[in-house]
């Protein structure tokens, strides 16, 4: 799994509001078709082992507004997958100042976007392309959002991703990473804080020997961090 927050581009697609509940559906993705602006295309089922989990534990992706983890909207009632992509039915707080302004929003068309969060779990890359499949998501989260401010975070959170996986790629052909790629690694894969990748990073790397044993040794590291 490549622990890297990650949020799709805003399907525009909400197909029904309830005037009176707040209640709401729409797409949270869509699946194949063309890449979109970057590159991604979901996989039909790419859900399928999240929403399992979350209906074992009794619990659903969060809703936020604009990916906001300080700014719950509502929440989910139901999530699925049909032949057109992640369905979504959920409900607005009303009871709270987000809630209803995020309602209006909804309601006089100012808005009408939803757009995922998620970890990948699993994916293949056309490297003529560039293209990732994407093909197990780990679903978190899916917010309501105005189309900008989700491209400008989608743009951060996706080179972030990529990055690691080039990181990861180059690991796995014998090359040695520099401080920094290794940090980035640290960062992106394991969930480390600035001063503890940097940290890692100095003390695993200095004195390496040969690029090759380096490159044995970070992928033995990284391996015994994970357990």
């Amino acid at each position: 799994m490549i622990a890297m927050h990650k949020d799709a581009a805003a399907v525009l697609s909400i197909k029904e509001m309830d005037d009176v509940t707040g209640e709401f559906e729409g797409y949270g993705s869509t699946f194949g078709g063309e890449p979109d602006s970057d590159g991604d295309v979901i996989v039909a089922g790419a859900y399928a082992e999240s929403l399992a989990e979350h209906k074992s534990k009794g619990t659903m992706p969060k809703m936020f507004w604009q990916h906001d983890r300080d700014k719950p909207i509502g929440k989910w009632l139901d999530a699925k997958e049909d032949d057109t992509g992640l369905l979504m039915r959920g409900k607005l707080n009303l009871d709270v100042e987000r809630g209803r302004e995020a309602y209006e929003h909804l309601k006089h068309g100012d808005i009408d976007g939803l757009s995922i969060g998620y970890r990948i779990r699993k994916y293949e890359v056309d490297t003529e392309t560039g293209t990732w499949f994407l093909k197990a998501l780990d679903l978190y989260e899916v917010s309501v959002v105005s189309i900008g401010a989700n491209e400008n975070a989608t743009i951060t959170s996706v080179k972030a991703a990529k990055e690691a996986h080039e990181i990861m790629e180059k690991l796995r052909a014998g090359d040695r990473l520099t401080e920094r790629e290794f940090e980035t690694l640290l960062k992106g894969s394991l969930g480390f804080s600035n001063s503890q990748a940097e940290r890692a990073a100095r003390v695993h790397l200095k004195g390496s020997g040969e690029p090759a044993d380096a490159a044995h040794e970070t992928r033995s590291f990284l391996e015994a961090l994970r357990g």
